[in-house]
């Protein structure tokens, strides 16, 4: 029977009508009269990224949308390369979900949710996963994966959708393979250190990163480790680690270290290593060379930025840097086409060509909940893109949608808490989870 703690639901209808107004503001069709007194900018701050001199002279130019059938792991494909996703002309929220226990002072959500196999799949911030069916919202299974003599202190890691298994990455040292329809543990392996990043799935293997920075690569049918790769150690790390990325045979990883490493998936025989050290030292993020977002592998290239101001192109065959840019973040960057969208750490989203790393436009983010005693600061996540629309979270419970051609807001949502977790989209449909634990999907 399902634990009382997960049973909420709201009436659909009910909802969908409270939230129409909002979506409508979002994708940019609420004609309501302007409210009257002095309009202010809640975008005001020092701009310290600029677009480049000659970026008007490029036109940018996106495939043409389409539907993506599933998300099955952190960053969506093994590679992270989405491009542009399809979405309706204008979504409206059709069903919520309560995923467990939420965020609080000592526990976090840091695992967004993965959708296969019809179902939609969470991990709350006390190491339960639970299945949803994914056009209804219909609850199906959960399984704690807290052992016994553990009560708090949690540092969830992740999920991940392989052949019929969900595999699951804990803060407790275990990595889990469980049956996605049943919720059964087909296997159990103990990596010998917690993990706070999800786990990639590729080539019949399991790939995760610990917070002693090793890779380990673990036989997706036995449990049975493959391989180790242990990178520089690092006793500093944020809250979230990234995902290796997987394609062509070949596994990139990055730890807190700030090490970005291509090994042959396998073997795990090194390729390359780059760091991502700054080379220009600001503040004190710039000491932290962790790369938080995942890393991306696009036709041939990485794209990867770490938290402190590095954003990088490297060859993936050779590990030759094509080109940097100077800008820090802690989210997946976004590759369509030929452009690339990324969040910085100054509440930026920018616009770069995939080519050479120039920068076409820069759309400053509301950094404060309180902008004019600058209280409360507002972390966003993302971006996804999505039929046309740039579409990113605010830890205030406000999701944007913004142009992907210069950057403009479109319009803006409210959620029903703050979100920290970068949204994820399947068969058209926008999920966001939000740290008070309710999964809202918007079709």
């Amino acid at each position: 029977m399902r634990p009382a703690r997960l049973f909420r639901s709201l009436s659909v209808l009910a909802f969908s009508a409270l939230a129409l107004s909002a979506c409508d503001t979002w994708f940019g069709k609420d004609d309501a009269p302007p409210l009257e007194g002095e309009r202010i900018s809640v975008l005001l701050h020092e701009r310290t990224i600029a677009a480049d001199k000659d970026a008007g002279k490029i036109e940018i130019l996106l495939p043409p949308p389409s539907i993506n059938e599933e998300w099955p792991q952190s960053g969506g494909y093994a590679n992270h390369a989405m491009h542009h996703t399809l979405s309706a002309e204008v979504p409206v929220p059709i069903w919520t979900a309560d995923v467990g226990a939420g965020a609080d002072d000592t526990d976090r959500l840091v695992s967004e949710p993965i959708i296969a196999d019809g179902k939609i799949f969470t991990l709350d911030s006390e190491s339960m996963v639970t299945a949803f069916d994914e056009k209804t919202g219909e609850y199906l299974w959960s399984r704690e994966l807290t052992p016994d003599d553990e009560d708090d202190a949690h540092i969830a890691g992740g999920l991940a959708y392989y052949r019929g298994g969900l595999f699951v990455t804990t803060g407790f040292a275990e990595v889990f393979a469980i049956n996605a329809k049943s919720g059964k543990v087909f296997w159990r392996y103990n990596t010998g250190a917690p993990m706070r990043a999800a786990p990639a799935a590729r080539h019949g293997k399991i790939f995760v990163v610990t917070m002693d920075n090793r890779l380990m690569a673990i036989s997706a049918a036995t449990g049975k480790l493959a391989w180790t790769y242990e990178a520089l150690s690092e006793e500093v790390g944020l809250l979230r680690s990234a995902t290796p990325a997987v394609d062509r045979g070949i596994v990139v990883a990055a730890f807190l270290s700030g090490e970005l490493v291509a090994l042959r998936a396998d073997s795990g025989r090194e390729l390359w290593n780059e760091s991502l050290a700054s080379r220009r030292q600001v503040g004190a993020l710039s000491n932290m060379f962790q790369i938080r977002g995942n890393p991306v592998i696009d036709r041939d290239r990485v794209f990867a930025i770490n938290h402190g101001s590095l954003l990088v192109s490297v060859d993936l065959r050779t590990g030759q840097r094509i080109w940097d840019q100077e800008i820090g973040g802690g989210e997946m960057p976004w590759v369509a086409g030929d452009f690339i969208y990324v969040l910085t750490n100054g509440s930026e989203l920018l616009c770069l060509s995939r080519k050479n790393g120039a920068i076409l436009w820069v759309q400053t983010l509301p950094r404060w909940e309180d902008w004019e005693e600058k209280l409360d600061a507002i972390v966003w996540s993302g971006p996804i893109l999505a039929s046309d629309r740039l579409v990113i979270a605010g830890s205030h419970g406000i999701a944007l949608a913004l142009s992907p051609y210069d950057g403009h807001i479109l319009g803006q949502v409210e959620l029903p808490d703050r979100v920290t977790i970068p949204p994820v989209i399947a068969n058209g449909t926008l999920y966001f989870l939000a740290d008070d634990a309710t999964l809202v999907a918007y079709r």
